[in-house]
C-alpha cells in the first residue's frame, strides 16, 4: 500500500456524439485499475466527466437547431448510463459546464495572471466577412504552416498532427459557409508556456505512468515550446477574467475539469479536494495517446504555474483499429457501444475482457468479431467457465458443498505466485500481462481436476477426493477474487455460488487465500454463454453495412447535395403495408419481429423501433416499407423488408387516409 490518498481520472468524452470502442479504451483499464487497487486496500476516489465546451459542439448544436447546454447535457447523460451499463464506476462524473467548473476555470486564470504567467498580445486571425465573425478553431481549414498537409484551424489532423494557434492557419477558409477568410487583428492572452521548459523536462523525467506518454512528451518539449494562446472568440465557454468578448480555451477549462469534479465529490462526500490537488495525494491521468501533449505539457505547467500539485503518472492507451483499418466514424470503421453491443444483448463482461486482455495497454488494439467470438469462447467460456463451473458442480454433487478439509500446498503456492504476478502488473500498467496471470491460475486449476479426476476418485477414496475439490474450491475463490476488476457481473455471480451473502467487492484480494468455510453450497449455473456464429455474423453485418453505406457517399457525389435522379428513385418499390402481428425479439431492446400484409403476400420484418412502439401499438396500422430491399438476417431472423420512420423517436410514415395493403407508393 502507498499510504497516500489516491486520486485517478479518465480523459473527460467530449459531448458531441455518442460513445464508441475507443473511448472503453481508456475507461475500461482505469476502472479495472481502480477496482484493483482498491481490493488491495489502497484509498482511491476515482474522478471523470463530460468535456462541454469548444467550437464543434456549437457547429454542431447550430446545425440541430439546439442549445449548446442542450446539446452537451444530451451526450452527458448518454455517457454517464453508457459508462454504467459497462460497469465503470466513477465516484463522480461531472460536467465542464457547470458552475463548479466556471468558478475554478476562472480562479487558476486570475492566479496565473496574478503570478505573471499570461499577457495580452494583438494578433492576425481568421475572419468571415459573410458571417460576420471571428473563426475560432473549426470554424476553419487551411492548410497547415509546417508540412503543407489539410488541416483543421486548431490541429493538423491529416499531416504532421502540430498544435495550431489561432491565425497559424494558410489559406484559411469558413467551415460554415465556404468562403475564404481574411485575416484581421485581434486582442488575445497567451500563456508563458514557453518559460516551463526546464521545468517540464526536469517534471517529465520523474513521471510515472506509460513510457510513451513521457516520452513523446520529452521529444516534444526538446524539439520547441512556444506561447499558447488560451482564449478563443466564443460565447459558448467559460469567460476569460474581465472579458465578455473571449472565452478560455477549451484545453484550459477541461482538464481543470478534474480539480473542480473532486472538489464537487469532495462536498458531497465530506472531504477535502486539497488533499488530492495541493496536498501529498498521487494522481494518475489515464488518456488517450492522442492527448498526451495537452495532459504532460500544458497540463502540469498550468498547475505549477498557478501553485497547484502536478500529476505522479500519467497512463496512454495505443489507438484503436476495427478490422485491421484505421478507426474512422467516416469511414464506418467503428464500433458503437450501445447500437452495435449493449443493445445487441451482449455482457459487459466480455467487452471489458477483450479490451484488457488482448494486447498490451500502450499499443495499438485491433478489434474485429471474430477474434472477439473466438476469444470469449475460448478463454471466458471454456477456460475460466468450464473450471469454475466443473469445480462447484463437483463440489455441489459429491460433497453438498465445501469439504471440511484444508487446501493443499500447491494449490496454495499456485495461488501465491498468481497474487504476485497480477500485483506486478497491475502495478506497472501491464493489464494484459494481469489478466493472462488470471487465466493461467484458471487454466492450471483445469488441467488440476482433468488429472486427478475426482469423478472417478471419489469412488475408491473419497478423502482424495475431497481433498481435490478443497484445492479446486480455494483456486475458485481465488479467480473470482482476481477477475472481479475485469468482469465484475460475472464475479458476482460466482462469488453467490461460492456459498457468500455479501458483495465479492467488500473483500480483499489477498483473502484469496484464506480457506473457505466448510458448509453447503447452492447448485451452480454456467457463468458464461458461448457466442453462436450466426449472432456474431449479424453483428459483422451491422459492421459491414455501415462500412459499404460510408464507401457510396465517398464514390456518390450526387448524395452530398441530396439528389437523386427520377431513375435511381424509380429503383425502390415502396408500399403500404398493414402490420398483421409484432412481437419483441428475444434479446434485444430495440428490435421488434414484425409481420405485415403487402397486399396478398405476408412478409417478416425486423426494424429497430421497439423503444417506441409496443407489439399491441402497432398491430392492424397501415405503414410505409421498402419492399424491393434485400433480404437480411438480423440478430438470427430473416428480414424482407424496411419499414420507414422518421427522426431519433422513429415516427412512422403512415398514409392519411385508409389504403389497401400492397399499393405502391408514386
Amino acid at each position: 500500500m502507498s499510504g497516500k490518498p489516491l486520486l485517478v481520472t479518465c480523459g473527460l468524452p467530449y459531448t458531441n456524439g455518442p460513445c464508441h470502442l475507443g473511448h472503453l479504451r481508456t475507461y475500461v483499464p482505469a476502472d479495472f485499475y481502480v477496482r484493483y487497487l482498491r481490493r488491495c486496500g489502497e484509498d482511491v476516489v476515482f474522478i471523470c466527466g463530460s468535456d462541454n465546451h469548444g467550437t464543434p459542439i456549437v457547429i454542431s448544436a447550430e446545425q440541430e437547431g439546439v442549445s449548446p447546454r442542450d446539446l452537451a447535457l444530451r451526450y452527458h447523460d448518454h455517457f454517464d448510463q453508457t459508462f454504467k451499463r459497462m460497469e465503470i464506476a466513477f465516484d463522480h462524473f461531472g460536467m465542464t459546464d457547470d458552475q463548479a467548473n466556471h468558478h475554478r476555470t476562472q480562479s487558476m486564470v486570475r492566479a496565473l495572471i496574478d503570478n505573471g504567467y499570461v499577457y495580452a498580445e494583438k494578433i492576425q486571425q481568421s475572419y468571415c466577412q459573410k458571417c460576420k465573425r471571428f473563426l475560432p478553431d473549426r470554424y476553419v481549414e487551411g492548410i497547415c504552416p509546417y508540412c503543407g498537409a489539410s488541416a483543421r484551424g486548431d490541429e493538423c489532423d491529416r499531416g504532421c498532427g502540430r498544435h495550431l494557434e489561432p491565425g497559424e492557419i494558410k489559406n484559411p477558409v469558413c467551415k460554415v459557409c465556404g468562403s475564404p477568410a481574411e485575416m484581421r487583428e485581434q486582442e488575445h492572452f497567451f500563456f508563458k508556456l514557453g518559460e516551463f521548459r526546464q521545468y517540464l523536462l526536469d517534471y517529465l523525467e520523474g513521471l510515472s505512468g506509460t513510457s510513451n506518454a513521457r516520452n513523446y512528451a520529452i521529444g516534444w518539449v526538446r524539439d520547441e515550446l512556444h506561447d499558447w494562446c488560451i482564449t478563443r472568440t466564443l460565447d459558448w465557454g467559460v469567460k476569460f477574467p474581465g472579458r465578455t468578448d473571449l472565452v478560455v480555451y477549451v484545453w484550459v477549462d477541461a482538464p481543470i475539469g478534474y480539480i473542480s469534479f473532486t472538489e464537487e465529490w469532495a462536498e458531497k462526500t465530506g472531504n477535502d479536494w486539497k488533499r488530492y490537488w495541493c496536498g501529498d495525494g498521487e494522481i494518475t491521468h489515464f488518456i488517450g495517446s492522442d492527448i498526451i501533449y495537452h495532459h504532460c505539457i500544458f497540463w502540469p505547467a498550468l498547475l505549477k504555474g498557478a501553485g497547484y500539485g502536478t500529476p505522479h503518472a500519467v497512463v496512454a492507451s495505443g489507438m484503436v483499429k476495427i478490422d485491421d483499418q484505421k478507426f474512422s466514424k467516416s469511414r464506418g470503421y467503428v464500433v458503437w457501444t450501445n447500437d452495435d453491443y449493449l443493445d445487441q444483448g451482449l455482457p459487459a463482461d466480455y467487452l471489458r475482457y477483450y479490451l484488457l486482455s488482448y494486447t498490451s495497454h500502450t499499443k495499438e488494439l485491433n478489434f474485429s468479431w471474430q477474434v472477439f467470438q473466438e476469444r470469449a469462447n475460448a478463454e471466458i467460456v471454456n477456460t475460466l467457465g468450464n473450471f469454475l463451473y466443473r469445480t462447484l458442480h463437483f463440489a455441489h454433487k459429491f460433497f453438498d458443498g465445501v469439504p471440511d478439509v484444508q487446501p493443499g500446498e500447491e494449490a496454495m503456492a499456485a495461488i501465491g505466485r498468481c497474487l504476485d504476478e497480477v500485483d506486478a502488473a497491475v502495478r506497472g500498467y501491464e493489464f494484459k500481462s494481469a489478466v493472462e496471470a488470471i487465466m493461467a491460475l484458471a487454466a492450471y486449476g483445469n488441467t488440476y481436476i482433468q488429472n486427478t479426476a475426482p469423478w472417478k476418485l471419489v469412488k475408491t477414496d473419497r478423502a482424495a477426493a475431497a481433498q481435490v475439490i478443497a484445492d479446486g474450491l480455494q483456486i475458485a475463490k481465488a479467480l473470482t477474487l482476481l477477475i472481479e476488476p475485469v468482469m465484475p457481473d460475472a464475479a458476482g455471480r460466482a462469488w453467490a455460488m461460492l456459498g457468500q451473502s455479501d458483495a465479492v467487492s467488500a473483500h480483499c484480494i489477498g483473502e484469496a487465500t484464506a480457506p473457505l468455510t466448510a458448509g453447503p453450497l447452492p447448485k451452480p449455473d454456467p457463468l458464461f454463454a458461448k457466442l453462436e456464429d450466426d449472432r456474431v455474423a449479424v453483428l459483422e453485418e451491422l459492421l459491414q453495412k455501415r462500412v459499404r453505406e460510408a464507401k457510396m457517399r465517398e464514390t456518390q457525389p450526387q448524395e452530398e447535395t441530396g439528389e437523386v435522379s427520377i431513375d435511381d428513385f424509380a429503383t425502390m418499390d415502396l408500399r403500404v403495408a398493414r402490420v398483421i402481428s409484432a412481437e419483441a425479439v428475444k434479446g434485444s431492446k430495440k428490435l421488434l419481429r414484425i409481420i405485415v400484409d403487402l397486399g396478398g403476400e405476408e412478409r417478416q420484418v425486423v426494424s429497430g423501433i421497439a423503444q417506441f412502439y409496443t407489439p399491441e401499438d402497432l398491430v392492424g396500422t397501415l405503414v410505409v416499407m421498402i419492399a424491393n430491399l434485400k433480404p437480411a438476417k438480423i440478430f438470427g431472423i430473416e428480414s424482407r423488408g424496411m419499414i420507414l420512420a422518421a427522426g431519433d423517436e422513429a415516427s412512422l410514415l403512415i398514409p392519411r387516409r385508409d389504403v389497401a395493403p400492397g399499393t405502391k407508393i408514386r
